[in-house]
């Protein structure tokens, strides 16, 4: 019983691995196994060959005994070599000289195909005596002239030429494939190359023009303080220069990411959450702006992943209350739903006219990716009272992601 399930789990294994994709190539050499099988029987028959007169048990083993060869020629060469050259000569039976031909051009080292001829004119000289002796279609078939030369091309020659064929193709496909990876990892390396060459550039450009400007509004403030006629001048100056030394620190870090392909420290750095909202807004309220937080709901833990794009969409709603309504009071809602977190920031419109601080209009096209890929919904837009609402509604994923 033990012996049955050992051969259906291997007829079961042998299946899925034939139905994996490439899997018909393991179907080759048993193909050719029972072709050379099947043909040399007919040989040995007259059918497609001369008629031999040894009982049926030889037939069939030196037939066998030829498929197996054929079989197995892929991994090892010997037996079928030895084989062809024994059905040969013992019965003029040539399937495996053609597969052995066949063989000797595909696998065989172009001074070893010289050792390969020798021995094929050796094996189809030897066939002469027995031909002679045998006499009759034997004869006919593999003494007389024209017959033999025949033999000599469509079993050897034919089959070693197209062998040969073959590796070359392999071997020219394979030196193309060589190629085309050469040339697409020369590719990749200069692209690698162009965009270093380009980080870098940018990176010289924002160190050269906006450090430098921070840097010296950070020195000014310093100065500021050092010299205020007033403590709350020098209240003011003093956290200007925090905000700016603050920035010149994130402009390094942005920096270092430029200038190298390996992942900043601070990149690595635990990403802002809830926790630190209280801290974002002190610091629009230390620059003068009103700010209202309202929490609504019953707090619940939340993924990792929420309370970053929460933060983010929070800091960016504050940015531009600073550049457009540094006057008008804020309102930062931040609402715990049953399947979901909202948070919604609202201003009032400025009461002043000066021009806003520039920037890039970039701000709220990435809130809108980063709330998207958590599958929530990003809306923007003006009051009727003139004043501007950022509100987002981020759906809780089903687990944290790894």
């Amino acid at each position: 019983m033990t012996y049955h399930r050992r051969a259906l789990a291997q007829l079961r294994h042998w299946y899925t691995s034939i139905r994996a994709p490439g899997g018909h190539h393991r179907l080759v050499p048993y193909a050719l196994a029972v072709t050379v099988f099947v043909c040399s029987r007919m040989s040995a028959s007259g059918d497609i060959g001369v008629r031999s007169s040894w009982p049926g048990p030889a037939l069939v083993g030196l037939a066998g005994a030829s498929a197996v060869a054929a079989g197995i020629a892929r991994v090892r060469r010997g037996p079928i070599f030895v084989m062809a050259a024994v059905a040969w000569i013992a019965l003029a039976m040539w399937p495996a000289l053609v597969v052995a031909s066949y063989y000797a051009g595909t696998s065989l080292p172009r001074d070893r195909i010289k050792v390969y001829l020798l021995g094929a004119a050796v094996v189809m000289g030897l066939s002469i005596p027995v031909g002679i002796a045998a006499g009759g279609q034997r004869y006919i078939t593999t003494v007389a002239t024209g017959n033999f030369l025949i033999m000599c091309a469509l079993l050897v020659a034919l089959p070693l030429l197209g062998g040969l064929w073959v590796n070359a193709r392999r071997e020219v496909l394979t030196a193309l494939r060589d190629r085309a990876d050469q040339l697409e990892r020369e590719q990749h390396a200069r692209i690698d190359r162009v965009r270093a060459q380009e980080r870098n550039r940018i990176a010289r450009e924002m160190h050269d023009v906006v450090a430098h400007r921070v840097s010296l509004m950070v020195l000014h403030a310093g100065a500021l303080e050092v010299n205020a006629p007033d403590p709350r001048t020098a209240e003011g100056a003093a956290l200007i220069r925090t905000i700016g030394r603050e920035a010149l620190t994130n402009l390094r870090d942005v920096l270092g990411v430029l200038r190298s392909a390996r992942v900043a420290e601070a990149v690595l750095a635990p990403q802002p959450g809830l926790g630190d909202l209280d801290r974002l807004l002190d610091a629009s309220r230390d620059v003068g702006v009103t700010v209202n937080r309202h929490d609504e709901g019953i707090p619940r833990p939340m993924p990792v992943t929420v309370q970053r794009a929460v933060y983010r969409v929070t800091q960016e709603a504050l940015t531009n209350v600073h550049k457009y309504a540094p006057d008008g009071a804020t309102d930062v809602h931040l609402r715990y739903l049953a399947d979901g977190f909202e948070v919604a920031v609202r201003n009032a419109p400025s009461s002043t006219v000066a021009a806003p601080l520039p920037g890039a209009g970039l701000g709220l096209v990435g809130l809108r990716e980063r709330v998207e890929l958590l599958d929530g919904r990003l809306e923007a837009g003006a009051e009727p009272d003139g004043g501007f609402t950022v509100r987002a509604l981020i759906p809780y994923p089903d687990r944290e992601p790894a």
